[in-house]
């Protein structure tokens, strides 16, 4: 399989994403569409797939021939959390699992800065250089377990957790600022769902589920007591 997208095809093939995929799943913030028009998906594909980059797909994330093991959320999940946290410009992000950086990406168009948090240092030289590569200034990749969040340079105004979580960390939740809010695949599968959570006292947090999906667990993930495989 060659990894170069026709130049006269690829254009089209964003706008079906956006319009075929995306739109129909309740993504209908114009700022959101029009961002996934600019930030470029297939810059952050890896290089065999890049062929795969608009469809409706989780992508693997193999990286020189090693597999991470991780993958891409599929384009209309990406947008979707996005949409629902509703960024502002002058929020302060963390992102849970780097992996290509396409996430951080997209959320580093809508806020001041996001900080990304990788376990995989294989993965994290990969997201890096793919936001270095499309002038993606605001963004900062650190190496490290954020399983539990990155309590380091908390409070955040929002948290992206890009993977599934079997139950929600305390300790991450207590990382956001009152006001904010955090998007996270929650449950075990084959029944998990998308979640928004918002701190809306120091002790106090509301969760709006969005949709039903499925995530391989972070690395390290709490999970809930009396877990089994």
């Amino acid at each position: 399989m060659t990894s170069e997208l026709p130049t006269l095809n690829i254009e089209q093939a964003r706008l079906n994403m956006v319009e075929q995929q995306i739109r129909p799943w309740e993504v209908l913030d114009q700022s959101v569409l029009d961002l996934l028009l600019v930030v470029r998906r297939e810059q952050f594909v890896p290089p065999a797939y890049r062929l795969l980059a608009f469809t409706d797909m989780e992508i693997p994330l193999r990286i020189d021939g090693v597999d991470t093991g991780e993958c891409m959320f599929s384009p209309k999940v990406e947008a979707r959390l996005l949409q629902e946290l509703g960024l502002r410009a002058h929020e302060h992000v963390l992102e849970v699992g780097t992996g290509s950086g396409y996430m951080a990406a997209l959320a580093a168009h809508k806020a001041q800065h996001v900080l990304t948090v990788e376990i995989n240092p294989l993965l994290a030289a990969f997201g890096a250089a793919n936001l270095q590569r499309n002038g993606v200034r605001n963004v900062r990749v650190e190496t490290g377990d954020g399983a539990r969040g990155w309590a380091a340079r908390a409070p955040y105004d929002a948290i992206i957790v890009s993977g599934g979580l079997p139950m929600l960390p305390p300790e991450m939740l207590a990382q956001l600022k009152i006001g904010g809010r955090l998007a996270a695949i929650v449950g075990e599968a084959p029944v998990m769902s998308a979640q928004i959570v918002t701190r809306v006292t120091e002790a106090a947090y509301e969760r709006l589920a969005l949709f039903e999906t499925v995530a391989k667990p972070l690395a390290n993930a709490l999970r809930p007591s009396g877990f089994r495989f």
